[in-house]
């Protein structure tokens, strides 16, 4: 604070209640701080430590996804949605190959279907362990940080050698998949799993999710009733740990997740430290899948049959698709003026609405209590504000 500057006149303190001497603090947290997930600012309103009120503020990533996309072919807009949830590029890229497929009417082979679901599962997987370590570092526990990017880096190898790219893969295609996986992909793969069921999930179990201390900073904070994730739209992890059960792989299958054995995790109360443990047991969840997956894919071509010439949907037709991503239910809107760009686009996006959750999960409780709170919704800025 500058010398000889009351609180009052840096616009720090703004006093509400004028017939005590309780007087509450508005707080900027973000939008440049570690624990918002990317740009990402809330005004708080506090009195001492505690949350009165929060005011997300949205838009610093904002850059004009939507409208761009509508400058562009259909093919063209497929490796710009990575940009958006930058941790699950392949699902990204999943959801909108599917909705311009049902736009244009276009089938895609039953082994592109496997290989789709394969990498969606392995883009969970690494999205949930970088959960675990984010929320490990906003709560000062650094070990399982590091981890997390040891499994990040391991399973960015597979995606490297199967696609050439790391971090935006541009790999699933309007139709099918760009290339088949190189001879004995797979099988680096289920070593892969292999080693995240024997070593790497027990360690995070060990480590982070029976750690005392985060157990003490999660346990009963940030409670969310099943009844009021519905009110808000939350979905996926967060609307799960509350009891909600919504899978859409199981609810609406789509590829041929409906011919897998899984189990929808679900829990009961509804805090951060179960949706913390909802991610651990979708990691074991999505490696079942993976490995049905890998054993009964057939053999076959990797890409459907495409229309000759550029794409173009009939004038007048739209479509929305939703498939399960790893935040929660993420969508695509398209409406078609019969021309080779999109007429209209919109990105519907998990944690823009979970976001909105954090007013009703935060108050009342410590500021130390919200940065557990926004790390348990799991936000990327990038898909919030596209």
């Amino acid at each position: 604070m500058a010398e000889g500057m009351s609180p009052e006149e840096l616009g720090m303190v703004e006093p509400i209640e004028t017939g005590g001497e309780r007087r509450t603090m508005q707080l900027n947290f973000g939008p440049q701080h570690p624990s918002t997930h990317g740009v990402f600012r809330a005004v708080l309103t506090l009195d001492g430590e505690t949350v009165v009120d929060v005011d997300p503020v949205l838009g610093y990533l904002h850059r004009n996804h939507d409208y761009i996309y509508q400058l562009m072919t259909y093919p063209q807009i497929v490796p710009m949605t990575d940009r958006t949830d930058y941790l699950s590029p392949l699902n990204n890229e999943l959801v909108y190959s599917m909705a311009v497929e049902e736009l244009l009417g276009i089938e895609v082979p039953e082994r592109a279907q496997y290989l789709r679901v394969i990498f969606a599962e392995l883009n969970r997987i690494l999205s949930h362990f970088l959960y675990i370590g984010s929320i490990a570092l906003d709560l000062a526990g650094y070990q399982p940080f590091l981890l997390s990017w040891r499994e990040r880096e391991l399973g960015y190898d597979l995606i490297e050698k199967a696609t050439g790219q790391r971090m935006f893969p541009n790999y699933i295609r309007i139709g099918g998949v760009h290339n088949d996986v190189p001879e004995g992909w797979t099988g680096e793969l289920l070593e892969f799993l292999d080693f995240i069921e024997r070593e790497a999930w027990p360690e995070y179990k060990t480590l982070w999710m029976e750690n005392p201390i985060f157990k003490a900073r999660s346990e009963g904070v940030g409670v969310l009733p099943g009844e009021v994730a519905i009110a808000y739209g939350a979905t996926g992890p967060v609307a799960r740990a509350s009891g909600v059960r919504r899978d859409l792989r199981k609810d609406r299958p789509y590829l041929v997740y409906d011919r897998f054995d899984f189990e929808m995790v679900t829990g009961e109360k509804g805090d951060t430290y179960e949706r913390s443990w909802m991610r651990m047991y979708e990691i074991l969840e999505s490696i079942k899948i993976i490995r049905q997956a890998v054993r009964d894919m057939p053999d076959g071509p990797i890409l459907g049959q495409l229309p000759r010439g550029p794409m173009k949907a009939a004038k007048g037709a739209e479509v929305f698709t939703v498939a399960e991503g790893p935040r929660g239910e993420h969508g695509v809107y398209i409406a078609s003026d019969g021309g080779v760009h999109p007429y209209r686009i919109h990105w519907f996006s998990p944690t823009f609405t979970m976001l909105q959750l954090l007013p009703y999960l935060a108050k009342g409780l410590k500021v130390a209590d919200l940065i557990a709170i926004l790390a348990s919704l799991d936000p990327v800025m990038g898909e919030v504000d596209r």
